[in-house]
């Protein structure tokens, strides 16, 4: 992914010392995800909508039915995306220094379409792994009425910021004497039992992204 410096509208004035321009940690948060939200102005008010999203190489892809609002609007305007994690509760000793670990990612730009066949195909095929790794090959593809019937965008990845907060607790010393607990308290998305549909109790379980804990490894 090609790096680019940022822009007024991603450089960080509130803390800055948490925000990341490096593609690596922006890649990683948005690979992290299987939805964003979408704020855009449809010429007669402001919406934010979450929708499902992957990434391909230097691009964010959505998809959705080709008479919606959002794939329709999002051609004509520019939008802003967001993606955040939220990975543990910053429990301090005072009220006012209690916070959260988390890592985020907003991106601005305009969507475009993917019109050809063959790549909307490919892309499609990207957001069934990305939701079960190895699944494209198990089920049957997308089928020429079904391609139709679906718009695929992209957005580019160029003008975009993250922040990340993963530390501990920063309180004041005068209160580090308080009698209460603090911390970190750890939070993960963890997959549970898969609930099968009727006549595939015997088929093998799907894979779950291994970005998702699965409920056998959920910490204690």
């Amino acid at each position: 992914m090609k790096q680019s410096p940022p822009s007024a509208r991603t450089t960080l004035r509130r803390m800055p010392q948490r925000g990341h321009y490096d593609t690596a940690s922006i890649a990683a948060i948005v690979d992290a995800t299987l939805i964003c939200q979408i704020a855009f102005h449809d010429g007669d008010s402001v919406h934010c909508l979450p929708t499902a999203c992957w990434r391909i190489g230097d691009d964010l892809y959505i998809h959705g039915a080709n008479n919606s609002r959002l794939t329709r609007t999002l051609l004509e305007v520019e939008s802003a995306v967001c993606i955040a994690h939220v990975d543990g509760l910053v429990l301090a000793r005072s009220a006012f220094h209690h916070s959260m670990n988390f890592r985020s990612v907003v991106i601005y730009g305009r969507f475009t379409a993917v019109d050809q066949v063959a790549e909307k195909q490919a892309a499609l095929t990207a957001f069934v792994e990305h939701v079960s790794p190895g699944r494209s090959a198990q089920v049957r593809p997308a089928n020429a009425g079904e391609l139709s019937g679906t718009r695929v965008l992209r957005l580019s990845l160029a003008e975009a910021a993250a922040k990340i907060r993963n530390w501990g607790v920063e309180d004041d010393p005068d209160d580090l004497g308080l009698p209460v607990w603090a911390g970190v308290v750890p939070i993960h998305t963890v997959a549970g039992s898969a609930q099968a549909a009727e006549h595939c109790a015997e088929r093998p379980l799907p894979a779950i992204p291994n970005f998702i804990l699965s409920a056998a490894a959920k910490p204690s």
